[in-house]
């Protein structure tokens, strides 16, 4: 993927998602690479570490939603799933603001 796609699919400007990825390129976890029609165009890839990390991500969470939905049971289990796509539609229509230009180190002044 691109950055710029990168950066749409999650709400967050292309800057933050460039350190972001330098960090995750540090830890081995993805690779750019270049375009294979566009020079200019620069590629981010999953290393194979980062898709051991993300399969024992997906899974550990898969787990989770085992274990939560054993615990609630399908009716509670429905409801939930219900009441989330609720919330989700709502976010849809009214999207939080830009989050990464929220100050959130600690510095922020309050009232």
């Amino acid at each position: 993927m691109k950055v710029s796609e990168i950066s749409r699919f999650m709400g967050l400007t292309p800057p933050t998602v460039t350190q972001l990825i330098n960090s995750l390129e540090a830890k081995q976890m993805v690779e750019r690479l270049p375009d294979a029609n566009d020079r200019r165009v620069v590629r981010i890839k999953l290393t194979e570490q980062g898709g051991i990390i993300t399969r024992r991500a997906k899974e550990h969470m898969n787990a989770a939603l085992n274990r939560l939905v054993d615990y609630l049971g399908e009716d509670e289990s429905n409801q939930l799933a219900e009441l989330l796509l609720k919330v989700h539609r709502f976010i849809e229509d009214n999207p939080p603001p830009n989050l990464d230009r929220l100050q959130m180190n600690g510095d922020e002044k309050h009232d």
